[in-house]
């Protein structure tokens, strides 16, 4: 089995906070990432495909397939957002680093076809990164 791994960045801005908790629980759990103003990062995300590479072309995938499939399917839509606000998929959960490598891993997979969807991983900070794989879901 072979990895194919790209890295992507984006820019984006979120709120940690549940609206079902009041202002002082959610400042206890979250603690200044649970600022209404909100606060932004620079992201990236690394998405891993493997499998066997096609005996014709020697790749996983045809260049610059994965890059149309990450980029149409997670980058673009949250590059530049306010997460809670302009992601439907965060309306109702908070965009923690988690919950924003999930999304990906959803929209991902299956997407990667002959590949298969290996991991995601999201840096958040210089500090902090969570990841995503097929044995973790």
């Amino acid at each position: 089995m072979i990895t194919l791994g790209r890295r992507y960045r984006f820019n984006a801005a979120h709120v940690l906070a549940r609206l079902d908790w009041s202002p002082e629980r959610n400042q206890a759990v979250y603690g200044k990432c649970a600022n209404p103003a909100g606060h932004g990062h620079n992201y990236e995300l690394h998405v891993t495909v493997c499998g066997e590479p096609d005996p014709e072309t020697g790749m996983l995938l045809p260049a610059g397939k994965l890059d149309e499939i990450v980029v149409g399917r997670v980058v673009s839509q949250l590059h530049g957002k306010l997460l809670n606000r302009d992601v439907p998929a965060f309306e109702k959960e908070v965009p923690t680093a988690e919950n924003i490598s999930r999304f990906a891993w959803r929209a991902l997979e299956g997407q990667v076809a002959p590949a298969k969807l290996w991991r995601v991983r999201l840096v958040e900070t210089s500090n902090s990164a969570v990841e995503c794989g097929e044995e973790s879901r």
